[in-house]
Protein backbone atom coordinates (compact mmCIF):
# COMPACT_ATOMS: atom_id res chain seq x y z
CA UNK A 1 0.00 0.00 0.00
CA UNK A 2 1.19 3.53 -0.75
CA UNK A 3 1.01 5.53 2.49
CA UNK A 4 1.65 9.23 3.02
CA UNK A 5 2.78 10.05 6.57
CA UNK A 6 2.23 13.72 7.40
CA UNK A 7 4.13 15.09 10.37
CA UNK A 8 6.78 12.42 9.91
CA UNK A 9 9.42 14.07 12.10
CA UNK A 10 7.46 13.90 15.36
CA UNK A 11 7.71 11.02 17.80
CA UNK A 12 4.63 9.24 16.41
CA UNK A 13 5.57 10.02 12.80
CA UNK A 14 8.99 8.46 13.24
CA UNK A 15 7.55 5.36 14.86
CA UNK A 16 4.99 5.06 12.07
CA UNK A 17 7.81 5.06 9.52
CA UNK A 18 9.40 2.09 11.28
CA UNK A 19 6.12 0.27 11.88
CA UNK A 20 4.90 0.62 8.28
CA UNK A 21 8.13 0.56 6.31
CA UNK A 22 8.60 -3.18 5.89
CA UNK A 23 5.16 -3.77 4.35
CA UNK A 24 4.29 -0.53 2.59
CA UNK A 25 5.65 2.09 0.22
CA UNK A 26 5.98 5.34 2.16
CA UNK A 27 6.14 9.04 1.42
CA UNK A 28 7.12 10.90 4.59
CA UNK A 29 6.59 14.66 4.77
CA UNK A 30 6.76 17.41 7.38
CA UNK A 31 7.19 21.16 7.41
CA UNK A 32 8.30 22.84 5.19
CA UNK A 33 7.68 20.15 2.54
CA UNK A 34 3.99 20.02 3.41
CA UNK A 35 1.73 22.40 5.33
CA UNK A 36 -1.64 20.86 6.15
CA UNK A 37 -3.08 24.33 6.75
CA UNK A 38 -2.47 25.03 3.04
CA UNK A 39 -4.76 23.12 0.62
CA UNK A 40 -2.37 23.72 -2.29
CA UNK A 41 0.48 22.13 -0.34
CA UNK A 42 -1.63 19.06 0.33
CA UNK A 43 -2.77 18.87 -3.28
CA UNK A 44 0.80 18.94 -4.54
CA UNK A 45 1.80 16.02 -2.32
CA UNK A 46 -1.28 14.02 -3.33
CA UNK A 47 -0.62 14.55 -7.03
CA UNK A 48 3.02 13.64 -6.64
CA UNK A 49 2.49 10.40 -4.70
CA UNK A 50 -1.15 9.35 -5.20
CA UNK A 51 -1.36 7.61 -1.80
CA UNK A 52 -3.87 4.91 -0.97
CA UNK A 53 -3.81 5.99 2.68
CA UNK A 54 -2.78 9.12 4.57
CA UNK A 55 -1.73 9.06 8.24
CA UNK A 56 -1.88 12.51 9.79
CA UNK A 57 0.53 12.84 12.72
CA UNK A 58 0.80 16.62 12.35
CA UNK A 59 -0.76 18.80 15.05
CA UNK A 60 -0.33 21.90 17.16
CA UNK A 61 0.23 20.25 20.53
CA UNK A 62 1.56 23.08 22.72
CA UNK A 63 -1.48 23.14 24.99
CA UNK A 64 -0.61 26.28 26.94
CA UNK A 65 0.58 28.24 23.90
CA UNK A 66 -2.71 27.41 22.19
CA UNK A 67 -4.47 29.74 24.62
CA UNK A 68 -2.31 32.60 23.32
CA UNK A 69 -2.38 31.58 19.65
CA UNK A 70 -5.89 30.23 19.00
CA UNK A 71 -5.92 31.14 15.30
CA UNK A 72 -2.71 29.22 14.55
CA UNK A 73 -3.93 26.28 16.61
CA UNK A 74 -7.23 26.30 14.70
CA UNK A 75 -5.49 26.39 11.33
CA UNK A 76 -3.39 23.31 12.10
CA UNK A 77 -5.75 21.24 14.25
CA UNK A 78 -9.13 22.06 12.67
CA UNK A 79 -8.59 23.31 9.12
CA UNK A 80 -5.67 20.97 8.43
CA UNK A 81 -7.71 17.77 8.91
CA UNK A 82 -10.54 19.31 6.89
CA UNK A 83 -8.23 19.95 3.95
CA UNK A 84 -6.74 16.48 4.24
CA UNK A 85 -10.20 14.90 4.27
CA UNK A 86 -11.18 16.84 1.15
CA UNK A 87 -7.99 15.84 -0.64
CA UNK A 88 -8.39 12.19 0.37
CA UNK A 89 -12.00 12.13 -0.77
CA UNK A 90 -10.97 13.45 -4.19
CA UNK A 91 -8.81 10.35 -4.78
CA UNK A 92 -10.66 7.97 -2.42
CA UNK A 93 -7.65 7.50 -0.17
CA UNK A 94 -8.11 6.33 3.41
CA UNK A 95 -7.37 8.92 6.10
CA UNK A 96 -6.12 8.22 9.63
CA UNK A 97 -6.12 11.19 11.98
CA UNK A 98 -4.80 11.40 15.55
CA UNK A 99 -6.87 13.18 18.19
CA UNK A 100 -6.71 13.54 21.95
CA UNK A 101 -8.24 12.92 25.37
CA UNK A 102 -8.43 16.72 25.72
CA UNK A 103 -11.73 16.69 23.81
CA UNK A 104 -13.26 15.75 27.21
CA UNK A 105 -13.58 18.03 30.24
CA UNK A 106 -12.36 15.37 32.68
CA UNK A 107 -15.17 15.92 35.17
CA UNK A 108 -16.15 12.24 35.23
CA UNK A 109 -15.70 10.68 38.71
CA UNK A 110 -12.47 8.76 39.25
CA UNK A 111 -12.86 5.12 38.38
CA UNK A 112 -15.08 5.91 35.40
CA UNK A 113 -13.79 6.13 31.83
CA UNK A 114 -14.70 7.87 28.60
CA UNK A 115 -15.85 5.83 25.61
CA UNK A 116 -16.38 6.83 22.01
CA UNK A 117 -20.10 7.22 22.75
CA UNK A 118 -19.56 10.00 25.30
CA UNK A 119 -20.19 13.62 24.32
CA UNK A 120 -16.98 15.70 24.17
CA UNK A 121 -16.72 18.96 26.10
CA UNK A 122 -13.21 20.43 25.80
CA UNK A 123 -11.85 22.81 28.41
CA UNK A 124 -9.58 24.92 26.23
CA UNK A 125 -8.44 25.95 22.78
CA UNK A 126 -6.32 22.87 22.13
CA UNK A 127 -9.12 20.40 22.89
CA UNK A 128 -11.69 22.48 21.00
CA UNK A 129 -9.57 22.66 17.86
CA UNK A 130 -8.79 18.95 17.98
CA UNK A 131 -12.50 18.18 18.29
CA UNK A 132 -13.21 20.46 15.32
CA UNK A 133 -10.60 18.54 13.35
CA UNK A 134 -12.26 15.20 14.08
CA UNK A 135 -15.56 16.16 12.45
CA UNK A 136 -14.54 16.42 8.77
CA UNK A 137 -12.50 13.22 9.05
CA UNK A 138 -15.43 11.28 10.51
CA UNK A 139 -17.77 12.81 7.93
CA UNK A 140 -15.61 11.24 5.20
CA UNK A 141 -16.65 7.64 4.56
CA UNK A 142 -13.03 6.42 4.59
CA UNK A 143 -11.89 8.47 7.57
CA UNK A 144 -10.60 7.10 10.87
CA UNK A 145 -9.97 9.09 14.05
CA UNK A 146 -7.86 7.68 16.87
CA UNK A 147 -7.96 9.50 20.19
CA UNK A 148 -4.88 8.90 22.28
CA UNK A 149 -3.40 10.36 25.47
CA UNK A 150 -0.20 11.22 27.33
CA UNK A 151 1.95 10.24 24.36
CA UNK A 152 5.67 9.64 24.77
CA UNK A 153 8.31 8.31 22.40
CA UNK A 154 12.02 7.93 21.85
CA UNK A 155 12.55 11.18 19.99
CA UNK A 156 10.64 13.55 22.30
CA UNK A 157 10.14 16.18 23.50
CA UNK A 158 7.70 14.77 26.01
CA UNK A 159 6.91 14.54 29.73
CA UNK A 160 9.34 11.69 30.37
CA UNK A 161 12.28 13.51 28.83
CA UNK A 162 11.44 16.59 30.89
CA UNK A 163 11.40 14.47 34.05
CA UNK A 164 14.77 12.94 33.22
CA UNK A 165 16.35 16.32 32.60
CA UNK A 166 15.02 17.59 35.92
CA UNK A 167 16.28 14.49 37.69
CA UNK A 168 19.80 14.98 36.31
CA UNK A 169 20.15 18.54 37.56
CA UNK A 170 23.18 19.36 39.66
CA UNK A 171 22.92 19.78 42.53
CA UNK A 172 19.93 17.40 42.80
CA UNK A 173 16.59 19.02 43.57
CA UNK A 174 13.18 17.53 44.38
CA UNK A 175 10.77 17.34 41.43
CA UNK A 176 7.21 18.50 42.08
CA UNK A 177 4.67 16.61 39.94
CA UNK A 178 0.88 16.89 39.75
CA UNK A 179 -0.90 13.98 41.41
CA UNK A 180 -4.58 14.79 40.82
CA UNK A 181 -4.78 14.45 37.04
CA UNK A 182 -5.53 10.92 35.84
CA UNK A 183 -4.87 9.51 32.38
CA UNK A 184 -3.10 6.79 30.46
CA UNK A 185 0.54 7.04 29.33
CA UNK A 186 0.79 5.73 25.78
CA UNK A 187 3.98 4.78 23.95
CA UNK A 188 4.03 6.21 20.42
CA UNK A 189 5.51 2.94 19.13
CA UNK A 190 2.50 0.98 20.43
CA UNK A 191 0.14 3.51 18.83
CA UNK A 192 2.03 3.15 15.54
CA UNK A 193 1.51 -0.63 15.75
CA UNK A 194 -2.20 -0.01 16.36
CA UNK A 195 -2.43 2.16 13.26
CA UNK A 196 -0.51 -0.46 11.27
CA UNK A 197 -3.06 -3.06 12.40
CA UNK A 198 -5.97 -0.86 11.28
CA UNK A 199 -4.32 -0.36 7.90
CA UNK A 200 -4.81 -4.08 7.30
CA UNK A 201 -8.61 -3.91 7.69
CA UNK A 202 -11.43 -1.75 6.37
CA UNK A 203 -12.88 -0.30 9.55
CA UNK A 204 -13.26 3.48 9.41
CA UNK A 205 -14.73 5.43 12.31
CA UNK A 206 -13.87 6.72 15.77
CA UNK A 207 -11.58 4.80 18.11
CA UNK A 208 -9.96 5.42 21.46
CA UNK A 209 -6.39 4.14 21.31
CA UNK A 210 -4.49 4.33 24.58
CA UNK A 211 -2.61 1.81 26.65
CA UNK A 212 -4.51 -0.16 29.28
CA UNK A 213 -4.88 1.16 32.82
CA UNK A 214 -4.30 4.64 34.22
CA UNK A 215 -2.22 6.65 36.66
CA UNK A 216 -1.35 10.22 37.61
CA UNK A 217 1.57 12.28 36.34
CA UNK A 218 3.24 11.80 39.74
CA UNK A 219 2.93 8.01 39.59
CA UNK A 220 4.24 7.99 36.02
CA UNK A 221 7.22 10.19 36.87
CA UNK A 222 8.16 8.13 39.93
CA UNK A 223 7.97 4.80 38.11
CA UNK A 224 9.88 6.11 35.10
CA UNK A 225 12.70 7.66 37.12
CA UNK A 226 13.05 4.55 39.25
CA UNK A 227 13.34 2.45 36.09
CA UNK A 228 15.97 4.87 34.77
CA UNK A 229 17.98 4.46 37.96
CA UNK A 230 17.55 8.07 39.09
CA UNK A 231 17.49 8.48 42.87
CA UNK A 232 15.72 11.80 43.09
CA UNK A 233 12.84 12.86 45.33
CA UNK A 234 9.51 13.17 43.50
CA UNK A 235 6.97 15.24 45.42
CA UNK A 236 3.21 14.97 44.73
CA UNK A 237 1.37 18.29 44.35
CA UNK A 238 -2.10 19.42 43.28
CA UNK A 239 -3.08 21.08 40.04
CA UNK A 240 -3.79 24.25 42.03
CA UNK A 241 -0.15 24.29 43.11
CA UNK A 242 1.01 24.22 39.50
CA UNK A 243 -1.20 26.69 37.60
CA UNK A 244 -0.98 26.73 33.80
CA UNK A 245 -2.60 28.94 31.12
CA UNK A 246 -4.68 25.98 29.87
CA UNK A 247 -6.94 23.91 32.11
CA UNK A 248 -6.20 20.19 32.15
CA UNK A 249 -8.87 17.47 32.53
CA UNK A 250 -8.72 15.83 35.96
CA UNK A 251 -9.85 12.44 34.65
CA UNK A 252 -9.25 11.81 30.97
CA UNK A 253 -8.98 8.03 31.08
CA UNK A 254 -10.21 6.58 27.78
CA UNK A 255 -11.59 3.10 27.15
CA UNK A 256 -10.75 1.50 23.80
CA UNK A 257 -14.29 0.16 23.53
CA UNK A 258 -14.65 0.28 19.76
CA UNK A 259 -11.29 -1.40 19.15
CA UNK A 260 -12.18 -4.13 21.63
CA UNK A 261 -15.61 -4.71 20.13
CA UNK A 262 -14.08 -5.08 16.66
CA UNK A 263 -11.31 -7.37 17.92
CA UNK A 264 -8.70 -4.84 16.77
CA UNK A 265 -7.15 -3.67 20.05
CA UNK A 266 -3.37 -4.28 20.25
CA UNK A 267 -2.73 -1.97 23.20
CA UNK A 268 -1.25 -3.41 26.41
CA UNK A 269 -0.88 -2.17 30.03
CA UNK A 270 0.99 1.12 30.27
CA UNK A 271 3.41 -0.28 32.85
CA UNK A 272 4.58 -3.02 30.45
CA UNK A 273 5.14 -0.55 27.65
CA UNK A 274 6.99 1.86 29.93
CA UNK A 275 9.33 -0.89 31.09
CA UNK A 276 9.99 -1.93 27.49
CA UNK A 277 10.57 1.68 26.49
CA UNK A 278 13.12 2.19 29.26
CA UNK A 279 14.91 -1.05 28.39
CA UNK A 280 15.30 0.14 24.79
CA UNK A 281 16.15 3.77 25.44
CA UNK A 282 17.77 4.08 28.86
CA UNK A 283 21.39 4.41 27.75
CA UNK A 284 20.70 6.68 24.79
CA UNK A 285 18.47 8.97 26.88
CA UNK A 286 21.04 9.24 29.65
CA UNK A 287 23.61 10.29 27.06
CA UNK A 288 21.09 12.68 25.56
CA UNK A 289 20.52 14.63 28.76
CA UNK A 290 24.27 14.78 29.45
CA UNK A 291 25.11 16.31 26.08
Amino acid sequence: MKILIVGCNGQLGRDCQTAFGARHELMCLDLPEIDIANPDSIRTAMEQFAPEAVVNCAAYTRVDDAEKHPELCHRVNALGPQYLAQACEAIQARLFHISTDYVFDGLRPLGEVYTEDDTPSPLGVYGATKLAGERPVLAYARGTVLRTAWLYGATGPNFLLTMLRLARRQPPQPIRVVNDQHGTPTWSWRLALQIAHLLEVDAPGLYHATSQGSCTWFVLARRFLEAMGCSVEVVPITTAEYPTPARRPANSVLDNRNLKRAGLDVMIPWEEDLDAFVALNRESWLRRVQS
